[in-house]
């Protein structure tokens, strides 16, 4: 099978930022990443991706990316990006003030550990006037992949992303709980386990990951993922059209590509296009859903994306707090479809709804989402694989949340 990496990295499109200042300390992509200024941001800021790319098969990388200084070197923020999407303009944007989670959990799967992650979180939830989320009140929680309590090695890259992902969580759905898993490694059959200790857990309704590698076939991991009952997302990738990409192209998972969104002076108030980023594409192994059959999307098998919600680091990409090292953290601004899939768990959280595959229920309540209908993300074979119109496409699926409903 193909591996998700550096050569597909490269083909990431970005868009324009508009002025603002971003300070990030000292950073420089890692090794053998993503870190390419293909078209620059304004105000000398360019996308680097977060972690490493898979370097084997059967391994995934994270799909999370920070603007950096173009010289790499600019000073620790000490404060949120003023550019970046706050709680507030993410509830607003997707109408969802005024629901509750009611206590439910989101659970988040990543690679390696993350030491200070319960302190990022609080200085996250603090800053922007959230409630305590903590170990100790009983919101927080973070084990093994195993369910154990001993935690794997910190890896920055990785640690950047559950960064992202909990704070992601905490912007859409502030009174859910959050439950962290860190797998010890970022093979697919790590990342599985943590995916199914997860589901074992009690009040886990929602199940995010966001990473992926090369398109794999549900007869080997498909068990990690099928949890009727437990809304299971997955990040499209930020390569543009490229085929399927696992977990996402699962026929057990809500496969969730990405936007770009800006405020703007219409009835919703806010625009959303495609991100050029966004991964879509047709598996070349695993079954289409069923509840797709009437959406023209053109793939024999399972196609990819379901739904969407913002990417585009630069337009729509959130301040978050995360690790520079195991000891140090800043502020940055982050996308990616990394950012999209929490967003996404986050809002199943919020509807309460859990009868069934998870990924079926947007397609039975298409009106309730906001439908993108302006952008690509490449050129391909058949127009809806890559290029937003009115109803399913491939890098937005059927659009993004518009409250619960769809959910």
């Amino acid at each position: 099978m193909p591996i998700r990496g550096v050569l597909l990295r490269q083909r990431i499109l970005v868009t324009a930022l508009g002025a603002g200042a971003l300070a990030v300390a000292g950073l420089t992509a890692p090794a053998g990443a993503y870190a390419a200024p293909i078209t620059p941001y304004t105000a000398g800021k360019h996308a680097a991706q977060v972690c490493s790319a898979a370097k084997a098969k059967h391994t995934a990388s994270c799909h999370a990316i920070k603007l950096v200084a173009s010289n790499g070197v600019t000073p620790a923020a000490t404060a949120p990006p003023a550019t970046g999407l706050t709680p507030t303009g993410l509830r607003d944007a997707y109408k969802l003030n005024g629901l509750s989670a009611g206590g439910r959990t989101v659970a988040i799967v990543d690679a390696y550990g993350y030491p200070n992650l319960e302190r990022d979180l609080g200085v996250y939830r603090s800053q922007f006037g959230l409630s305590a989320c903590t170990t100790a009140n009983g919101c927080l929680k973070i084990i093994n992949q195993t369910g154990g309590t001993t935690l794997p090695t910190f890896n920055a890259g990785w640690a950047g992303e559950q960064a992202l992902d909990v704070d992601a969580v905490s912007a859409a759905a502030p009174d859910a709980k959050i439950l962290v898993v860190q797998a010890k490694s970022a093979s697919f059959a790590d990342l599985g386990t943590a995916v199914q200790t997860a589901a074992k857990q009690a009040g886990v309704v929602a199940i995010s990951n966001s990473y992926g590698g090369g398109d794999a076939s549900d007869s080997d991991y498909g068990t990690y993922y099928n949890h009727p009952g437990i809304a299971v997302t997955a990040s499209t990738g930020d390569d543009g059209y490229q085929g399927g990409s696992y977990p996402a192209s699962s026929s057990y998972t809500t496969a969730v590509g990405g936007t770009s969104l800006v405020a703007a002076s219409n009835t919703r108030g806010w625009s959303e296009t495609v991100w050029d980023g966004a991964g879509s594409g047709c598996s070349t192994y695993n079954t289409a859903l069923s509840a797709a059959a009437s959406f023209g999307t053109g793939c024999s098998k399972r196609a990819m994306a379901d739904v969407s919600a913002a990417a585009d680091p630069g337009k729509g990409g959130m301040a978050i707090y995360y690790p520079t090292s195991k000891t140090a953290s800043t502020w940055a601004q982050f996308g990616g479809t990394s950012e999209a899939a929490p967003i996404i768990a986050a809002v199943y959280a919020l509807s309460g709804n859990t009868t069934g595959y998870a990924n079926a229920l947007p397609y039975a309540h298409p009106g309730s989402l906001f439908d993108v209908t302006i952008g690509s993300n490449g050129s391909c074979p058949t127009t809806q694989w890559c290029n937003a119109r009115t109803g399913w496409d491939g890098p937005t699926g059927l659009g993004t949340p518009n409250g619960a409903a769809a959910f």
